[in-house]
């Protein structure tokens, strides 16, 4: 009974659950990060100054991926001033022809296409969705699919293919069971996390074709970036516009760092007079109401995972539970994967969650018998848990950020619990399935 309420008034439980119920009741999520944070820490018997403190310098943590999207937002801005974005738009619009399930199933490409083949991650979204918001009015296409559609491309190939950020996920859980004593070979990864793919395909599938395939009505209203009249759009332009697409991409995959890239961007834009320099501030202030949010969003995520590190909240409650562990296999890798599905939920980041995760749960399941490609398949699924669902995650922020340019999309009822619901749930039920098959 003592190691019951230590677990339930655990520090990371509360603000975790606090967070949520914040969230539900249409609380700022950027304030209800704040004040969860400063709940944990409190909980924890830190003072509120210390608290406050780890709380900001934490916030470096996502610093650049912060600069990243403002940056990019700002590239998005220029784009869409320079006409290009009404020009693909009109193409983008022309290829559906009204067929709803072949542009859902374009945008599942293109955000797919952002994980691996060009790695540019959610960077695409305010500069494709937002046009194309007109056109899936007219179709009366319910936007909860959409953002379920793009959740499944930022998320489901970093789990199971080992290219752009799908080879840095799966060289962090090879690392790190390595470190904890498991020796597994990077290369191997995929085969066991392929089970979790499949997963996210059914939970796909399930909300395109079941959950929201019914008409959903929303009204034609102004939408942020974009002008009612089509610009012009030359053949210069377009060119120059490409150019710099490719160069950012090119530059990123050399530097490894997306600011530089987008720099190299802005600067052939505004080089090449795309776009006149005297709108250099405006486009900044597009950019940043483009994807300033979202940033700042990540900065405090950042800095609420640092306080629940230098709490001890999450040690101690992987501690506690595991002392509680019965002796079955799948209850066992159930209560692991709802230990991570809690931490993710928080912090807001799988890539994050696999080092705290596997300090603690590797030498466990392996003293308990687990094999490695069992370890494997509960790893990668407790860490990406909780990253569709979470209002914290650029899974379900990238999304928001588009579908919300008209503000019709609700960034909690709208992204997060549909994705929440239809891929964490899956993900569980293929987990446990997986451990049980690789027995």
């Amino acid at each position: 009974m003592e190691k019951m309420f230590t677990l339930v008034m655990n520090p990371a439980i509360v603000s975790v659950i606090i967070l949520c119920v914040l969230c539900l009741k249409k609380v700022n999520v950027l304030l209800a990060i704040v004040v969860a944070a400063l709940i944990a820490g409190l909980l924890a018997g830190m003072d509120i100054t210390n608290v406050m403190n780890v709380f900001i310098s934490g916030m470096g943590g996502n610093s650049e991926t912060a600069l990243s999207y403002i940056l990019l937002g700002t590239f998005a801005a220029t784009m869409a001033h320079s006409g290009f974005t009404d020009k693909l738009s009109d193409k983008l619009t022309k290829f559906i022809s009204g067929r709803k399930f072949v542009l859902l199933m374009l945008l599942t490409l293109i955000a797919m296409a952002s994980q691996n083949l060009i790695p540019i991650h959610i960077a695409f979204i305010p500069i494709i969705i937002p046009p194309l918001l007109n056109t899936m009015n007219s179709m009366k296409l319910d936007r909860r699919a959409v953002s379920c559609v793009l959740a499944f491309g930022l998320k489901m190939p970093y789990i199971t293919i080992p290219v752009g950020f799908g080879l840095i996920f799966q060289n962090l859980i090879a690392d790190n069971m390595v470190q904890n004593g498991v020796p597994v070979l990077r290369a191997d990864i995929w085969k066991s996390t392929l089970i979790l793919g499949i997963a996210m395909v059914v939970g796909l599938l399930a909300s395109v074709f079941i959950t929201y395939r019914k008409p959903r009505v929303y009204e034609d209203k102004p939408i942020a970036g974009l002008t009612e009249q089509p610009k012009p759009c030359s053949r210069y332009t377009t060119w120059v516009v490409i150019t710099a697409a490719v160069l950012t991409f090119v530059v990123q995959l050399i530097t490894h760092s997306l600011p530089l890239g987008a720099l190299v961007g802005l600067g052939i834009i505004f080089t090449f007079k795309v776009v006149p320099k005297d709108k250099m501030d405006h486009m900044m202030n597009e950019g940043i109401y483009l994807m300033g949010y979202v940033a700042f969003v990540m900065l405090v995520a950042a800095g609420f995972a640092s306080v629940l590190k230098e709490s001890g909240a999450i040690e101690t409650l992987v501690t506690t539970i595991l002392t509680l562990l019965p002796e079955n296999v799948l209850v066992t890798s159930l209560i692991f994967l709802l230990i991570g599905l809690f931490i993710t939920i928080g912090i807001g980041t799988s890539f994050g969650t696999i080092p705290i995760l596997a300090v603690l749960f590797v030498p466990v399941c392996a003293k308990m018998g687990f094999n490695t490609q069992q370890i494997i398949v509960l790893l990668a699924a407790a860490a990406a848990l909780g990253d569709a669902g979470s209002p914290a995650s650029d899974t379900t922020l990238g999304p928001t950020s588009g579908l919300n340019a008209d503000g019709q999309h609700n960034h909690i009822f709208d992204t997060c619990i549909p994705t929440f619901l239809h891929y964490n749930i899956a993900l569980i039920i293929f987990a446990i399935l997986g451990v049980y098959l690789f027995a």
